[in-house]
């Protein structure tokens, strides 16, 4: 699970982490190892899309073109259940006590949660044609 995000992020598999995460999950090395920007470095030298919470990625597939939609953002999340603040995604998780233990776990708070859908007929609650 994605930690809190501060100021920079490293998209994998099209969520957002922070840097120092992933670089110290990948490598087995202590975060008081490295900084974050020396993290950042290495992950976009990887090929790995970084950015600023403040500005659109650089290089994110749609977040590149600077797609900053909700929808965009919880894509990655279809059939989760997600946290929000703002237009951000906080995390996204398998159940409801899995988002909640997160939030509480990092001391986060969230304007809502709910279910991302896992269609357009789930999101409408329409049967099938």
């Amino acid at each position: 699970m994605p930690e809190p995000i501060r100021d920079h992020y490293v998209v994998v598999a099209g969520r957002r982490y922070p840097p120092k995460q992933v670089l110290a999950v990948a490598t087995g090395l202590d975060r008081a190892d490295f900084t974050t920007h020396h993290a950042r470095r290495i992950l976009r030298g990887l090929g790995f899309p970084t950015a600023r919470r403040s500005t659109p990625p650089a290089d994110a597939g749609d977040e590149r073109r600077g797609t900053s939609s909700t929808a965009e953002r919880l894509r990655p999340h279809i059939g989760e259940w997600v946290a929000i603040r703002g237009d951000e995604v906080l995390v996204g998780a398998g159940s409801p006590a899995e988002v909640i233990a997160w939030l509480s776990r990092h001391g986060e708070q969230a304007e809502s949660m709910f279910r991302v859908p896992e269609s357009d007929a789930h999101a409408s609650g329409s049967g099938p044609a």
